[in-house]
């Protein structure tokens, strides 16, 4: 009876916990419907206040982008008419400069040009007075005379420059009685018996025939060219023989003479004949020369020249040797005796110095006086006479 009691008012506090636990269920959910009303409510509330916000916001923003974009319109506008007005003043200072630079340009270049100008009347006026002068030349070579002046003049001047007056001589009689003068000679020694040989040289310079020749080459006519060619080849032939025959007279000269062309074109044209120099060489015994290679002709003789005199020197230095030698056997000899004389004289005084050593041992228990009672006693060394008889050597 009391378990089932027990079981009853468990059920009932059961049923009343169940009840209180579905009273409370249904509070809640009522609760939490209003609750999510009310989140609803609020949500709303909070959309529209943060779309009207945003709305502020943007209107506020557009507001300032306007104000912004208007500034930066009114700065850019200020911007350009700042680069506008300093490039005015850039475009008139860039005028100004070019103006003043153009002008100094061109005043200085029509000042060059007006001195070229006047460096070119001055050259004309020179030109025409050099053409006048080429003309008096070519008036004077014409004449035959005046041309062998002219080389002449010309050998005399490179002899001057590469040998000495005494080394060659002017207007020289080879042999003497004949009356024949070569216009220069070379000295040079001569054989045993014989004071010096002489090395004719006479100028050429045939400029009419060979002026016809340029004259023909440049014409190109060849005909015209060859008769000019044959012409001077027969002129120098000639002027060779007559050379040889005139001034060629060994022993008292060489047996062989230089002929000398005085322009260096005229010997080119010479050389560039087949067998002419070399016909004239072996049947004239005459040298063809111009003025190049009758210098390196006549530096060669220089080496000559210097070789005989070293030749010369050197015997005399071998005199002088030789002399030298006997003088330096005699020198022996004296030197010789003078060591046997300064032998005994080291003798002497080794005999001396014995002596010497033998009396301070036999002194050595002698007291020694003052300096001042020696002077007194012996005397001073300065009253004794020398042995020479010359003043006494004061100390």
């Amino acid at each position: 009876m009391t378990v089932e009691l027990l079981l009853v008012a468990t059920l009932i506090a059961a049923c009343a916990a169940a009840g209180l636990v579905a009273a409370m269920l249904l509070r809640e959910r009522a609760t939490a419907r209003e609750a999510r009303e009310d989140l609803s409510r609020a949500l709303g509330t909070f959309s529209q206040t943060l779309s009207a916000q945003m709305g502020s916001i943007a209107t506020v923003q557009n507001a300032q982008f306007e104000t912004l974009r208007q500034a930066v319109e009114q700065r850019l506008e200020r911007i350009q008419q700042d680069n506008a007005m300093k490039l005015e003043q850039m475009r008139q200072t860039v005028d100004e400069k070019l103006h003043a630079t153009l002008e100094q340009r061109l005043s200085a270049s029509f000042q060059q040009v007006s001195e070229r100008l006047e460096l070119v009347h001055k050259g004309l006026g020179e030109m025409q007075a050099l053409a006048v002068g080429v003309g008096d030349l070519k008036r004077v070579l014409t004449n035959v005379k005046t041309r062998g002046t002219w080389g002449e003049v010309q050998l005399g001047a490179l002899l001057e420059q590469l040998l000495v007056p005494e080394q060659y001589a002017r207007n020289v009689e080879t042999l003497a009685g004949t009356g024949r003068r070569v216009e220069f000679a070379i000295r040079l020694p001569g054989r045993e018996g014989q004071e010096q040989v002489w090395l004719p040289i006479d100028s050429k310079f045939p400029a009419d025939i060979y002026e016809r020749l340029v004259a023909a080459q440049e014409r190109a006519d060849p005909l015209a060219a060859e008769e000019a060619g044959k012409a001077l080849e027969a002129r120098f032939k000639a002027e060779a023989k007559r050379i040889r025959e005139s001034y060629v007279e060994p022993p008292a000269t060489t047996d062989f003479a230089i002929m000398f062309v005085p322009t260096e074109g005229l010997y080119a044209e010479i050389a560039r004949r087949p067998g002419l120099a070399e016909s004239v060489q072996r049947e004239q015994r005459v040298t063809l020369a111009g003025p190049t290679n009758l210098a390196m002709m006549v530096n060669s003789l220089q080496m000559g020249f210097r070789t005989l005199a070293i030749e010369k020197r050197a015997s005399e230095v071998w005199q002088l040797l030789s002399a030298v030698k006997s003088e330096f056997g005699r020198f022996g000899e004296v030197l010789a005796r003078t060591k046997a004389q300064l032998q005994t004289v080291a003798n002497s005084i080794g005999d001396a110095e014995v002596r010497t050593r033998q009396m301070a041992r036999k002194l050595k228990d002698v007291e020694t006086l003052p300096e001042a009672h020696v002077d007194e006693v012996l005397g001073s060394p300065a009253d004794e006479p020398t042995p020479s008889g010359d003043m006494p050597v004061t100390s």
